[in-house]
This record gives C-alpha cells, structure tokens and sequence, in this order.
C-alpha cells in the first residue's frame, strides 16, 4: 500500500498555502500521493492541469479528486451533467480515480426516501457519469458518506446495481461510525470494491450522555463523534487495514484528518501510525 494525503485534512492551511503550497507541503511530508477536493480553481481546465503537473514534478501521484452529488435532484438529467463537467476536471488533473456522492442531501425528498426506492435514480446518475468517466480515462467511486449512502450494505447495493467494471468503492475507514455501524464489518462487506481508501478516526460517545460540546456531533442514531488523529480514536483503523490486505487491496490509503489539533500535526502523525498499521 501508499499513503496519499487530502487537501481536506490541511483545513485552514489551504487558504494560508495555496494549493501549490499544499503540494509541497505533501511532498516534503513524505506522502507518495496527493488527493484533490473541489476548489474554485478547478473551474479552469488549463488550471487544474497545471496543479496536477505541479504535483508530478514534485513527485506526487494524483490518486484522486472528490466532488459532491445528488441523484435525487428533480433535474436529473442536469446533475448527471454537471457531475459530467467534473470528470473533465479530474482528467485534466490527471487523477487516476473521481469520488463522486450520489444522494447528498436527499434533494428535499418527501417521498420514496427509501435506499431501495432511490436506487433507480442512483443507478442511472451513476452509471451515465462512470461510463463517461471511461472514455476519459478516469474511474469513478462512490464514497460511504453523507448518511443516505453511508451503510455498507447500501453502497454495496449500488455497486452491484451499477455493474461496470469502471466503477467502485472509496472505503472510508472511519465514516461507517457516522451511520452507527461497526467500522470492522462494514470495512469487511467493502473491502473487495475498494479502488481507493480513506483513513479517518474518531472519537465516540453515547447518545445517552449529553452533548459533549464544541468539535462534536451526532450520527443518525444521535451519538456523538468527534475528529481524530488515525489510530488515537475508536475506528479500529489498524484492523481495518488487516481487512484490506487479507483481500489483496493494494492501493492507496488517503490520510483524512478533520480533528481539534494543529491538521499539520494531526497529519503527521497520523501518516506516522498508518505506516505502523501497514508495516504491522
């Protein structure tokens, strides 16, 4: 496996950096590759190349570029373009794979709010932008993430209803825990559609307690989460990663780090850990 990095887990040093800077931040941090999250830069298509050759020179591999998505929008056909429009970004960046969410936000639903009932439009959004993503050269992924499609037994679902061979799953380690599941099993049921994999971490506390305060929040069954650095928290990350080598998952793990301390040290010694896990 390789660690890669996400320009989410440096927060407010995006800003204090730039993007170039992150870049180089990540290569002197040792990282083998660089994650990309939607940034207003991107918009220029000139411009995302350059940030994506600025990083190859620096040694870097554009593992990924993750944007958002709605498949449950009224205007189906205008998301789907929209998604579309991304996937151009992500070649031009030269990012092997693009994350896309698929009901983030639910689009207002007041009905057919069931995962089984929103498939179709899932399917269809999902299927059009990951054979467009094919002729691009870039695979597409859908995340565990956003509370609708965080289940591993919903993503899988989508997965297996898309059916093509250009699309998969980005494993996120930690967010399972944001929809109550047992991060291990459900690492377990994804693990063999991985393409990419996140290494988050968080704190947990019960929902019978009361709110623990700033830097918390609660998942669907209303316990409380909490940012960590991977490895300090409750996600059995090193377990999880035992998971992904026992079915032969041989890619990159991104370091996301979205805790209360200083995100360049969360991010350093979060690196640190996962590269005990691995070695492990």
């Amino acid at each position: 496996m390789k660690l890669s990095v996400t320009t989410y887990s440096f927060g407010s040093y995006i800003d204090k950096l730039g993007l170039t800077g992150i870049i180089d931040k990540t290569a002197e941090m040792g990282f083998d590759g660089i994650e990309f999250v939607e940034h207003g830069e991107f918009n220029d298509l000139d411009e995302a190349k350059k940030i994506g050759d600025y990083a190859r020179e620096k040694g870097l591999e554009v593992v990924a570029y993750c944007v958002g998505a709605n498949f449950l929008k009224e205007d189906l056909d205008g998301e789907i373009e929209r998604v579309k429009k991304h996937v151009d970004i992500a070649a031009a960046l030269g990012a092997k794979n693009m994350r896309h969410d698929v009901g983030y936000g639910m689009g207002g639903r007041k009905y057919s709010i069931g995962y089984d009932d929103a498939l179709p439009a899932l399917i269809k959004g999902t299927t059009e932008v990951t054979k467009y993503a094919e002729q691009k050269g870039v695979g597409t992924m859908s995340e565990n993430h956003g509370l609708f499609s965080q289940d591993a037994n919903r993503v899988e679902k989508l997965i297996n209803g898309v059916a093509h061979p250009n699309f998969g799953a980005l494993v996120d380690l930690g967010n399972f825990m944001c929809a109550d599941e047992d991060p291990t099993l459900s690492v377990g049921i994804m693990a063999p559609y991985a393409k990419h994999v996140h290494a988050k971490d968080f704190f947990w506390k019960s929902g019978v307690e009361i709110n623990p305060g700033e830097g918390w929040f609660q998942t669907r069954a209303k316990n409380y989460l909490r940012g960590a650095i991977i490895g300090q928290g409750a996600a059995k990350i090193y377990q999880s990663i035992q998971i992904l080598k026992g079915v032969g998952y041989d890619g990159y793990v991104t370091v996301e780090f979205e805790g209360m301390e200083d995100n360049l040290k969360g991010i350093r010694i979060g690196k640190d850990n996962l590269t005990r896990f691995i070695n492990g």
